[in-house]
């Protein structure tokens, strides 16, 4: 059967009456006549549909096709190309309701050229030069490791878009308990805070973590979301990128030859759609995309009697002493599953800490409750007491903007995690003359 047939059924099936006679009678008005393979394919159709799927034409149309009756139909042409009306058929989250892409055009306050130009649903920015007709801006820079971060930061109309998005859609879909980062009472604590004091802390870093969460991902949390294929698509356009050539031209490899093998799996990642490093809606969206990865190395730490959880692309497990000789077992089945999800571990990042050792997780000390570094807390006192004798032109070296605010969030860093100390740094930071 034609494609463009297929799709011409579908629509017109879903828009009559969904019975045999209704699809029937549908099904005759779309070829202009009534073929004799249009029973047989009718009675296929409700089969595996005894429900219109309202949410799902695309996916119709392609079953139509694949159906033994259609095969009689190889030089049928439709004589005419109905629409059918989209619209959502489960809510479990009590969502905005967006049955079609004008619904979606409407809440986002734009039209649906507009919305066809900022999903971008032919990928044409790969091949378009980068500057006006692109929505991201792309940079990058040199992390500690060495590597190279590329950042994609959408242009402002794009992030007014995303933002609302995140506001009104996104941040209402719940993501898995584990996940410690980018939502609603979630922060380094809370993802350090179940391994304090525990005799055996693991800690991965997921490679590239964000690039590695493609567009046909996103697709299906939109999908499981209740909203229908047109929908779901321009949803998953809205929130992924695809880096220009001209833009990967631009950017270096890294220094270090062991780096190079992971800068060209970047390359390959970020030529596709995918969440851009940048974008106010990307960690919401990824916490998402990892459900499934955080539901299975849950459970997997639970199998172990361990504890698990995530921050970003930081994963850690904790547990007895037992996972001191069996560390090596975990970490091929966690390697399993990570691959499984469609992500990669970071090799290099990876750190097996006993308590015997300093046990750290996004920064923090965790050998017996989450607190700074005393180096760092030494360091920072180091900084304010020669600020205060010499002056805090003489210990700003990095030109830093706004070097007193700089220095009162480090100090705020230490005092979230020990009030104690947080105080003394603070009535030292009090006492410095800020105009030398």
């Amino acid at each position: 059967m034609r494609a463009d047939l297929a799709r011409a059924l579908a629509s017109g099936f879903l828009a009559g009456e969904w019975t045999s006679a209704g699809l029937a009678t549908s099904g005759a008005a779309v070829l202009g006549r009534r073929a004799r393979w249009l029973t047989p394919l009718v009675r296929q159709t409700l089969e595996l549909y005894p429900r219109p799927p309202h949410d799902r034409p695309r996916e119709l149309a392609t079953n139509i096709a694949s159906r033994p009756a259609a095969a009689k139909a190889a030089h049928a042409r439709p004589l005419r190309q109905p629409v059918a009306e989209t619209r959502m058929t489960t809510n479990r989250w009590r969502l905005p309701v967006l049955d079609n892409i004008g619904d979606l055009a409407d809440l986002l306050g734009i039209t649906t050229s507009e919305l066809d130009w900022f999903s971008d649903p032919r990928h044409l920015a790969r091949s378009t030069p980068t500057g006006p007709l692109q929505h991201y801006r792309v940079s990058h820079r040199v992390a500690a490791s060495g590597a190279i971060r590329v950042l994609e930061a959408p242009k402002r109309r794009l992030k007014t878009l995303q933002r609302q998005l995140l506001d009104d859609v996104a941040s209402l879909i719940p993501p898995h308990p584990a996940a410690r980062g980018f939502r609603p009472g979630g922060s380094v604590r809370s993802y350090a805070e179940p391994h304090a004091g525990r005799p055996v802390v693991i800690r991965l870093d997921l490679e590239a973590f964000f690039g590695s969460i493609t567009v046909s991902r996103l697709y299906g949390i939109w999908r499981s979301a209740g909203y229908p294929e047109p929908v779901a698509h321009r949803l998953a356009g809205l929130v992924t990128s695809t880096l220009p050539r001209s833009g990967w031209r631009a950017v270096p490899r890294p220094a270090d030859d062991r780096l190079l093998d992971a800068h060209w799996r970047l390359g390959r990642r970020l030529a596709a759609p995918h969440l851009p490093q940048g974008a106010p809606t990307s960690p919401a969206m990824a916490n998402l995309a990892a459900f499934r990865l955080d539901v299975r190395l849950t459970a997997l730490a639970e199998s172990w009697g361990g504890r698990y959880t995530r921050y970003a692309d930081d994963l850690a497990f904790s547990g007895d002493r037992g996972w001191g000789s069996g560390t090596s077992r975990l970490l091929d089945v966690v390697e399993e599953i990570v691959r499984g999800e469609g992500f990669r571990l970071n090799a290099r990042k990876t750190g097996v800490m006993p308590r015997a050792g300093r046990q750290t997780l996004g920064g923090l000390v965790v050998n017996q409750r989450p607190r700074v570094s005393r180096a760092e807390v030494d360091v920072l006192r180091a900084i304010l007491h020669n600020c205060r004798r010499h002056g805090p032109s003489s210990q700003n070296r990095a030109d830093v903007p706004a070097f007193e605010h700089h220095l009162r969030g480090r100090i705020a860093w230490v005092a979230q995690h020990d009030a104690t100390r947080g105080a003394r740094l603070l009535a030292d930071h009090a006492a410095i003359d800020w105009t030398r």
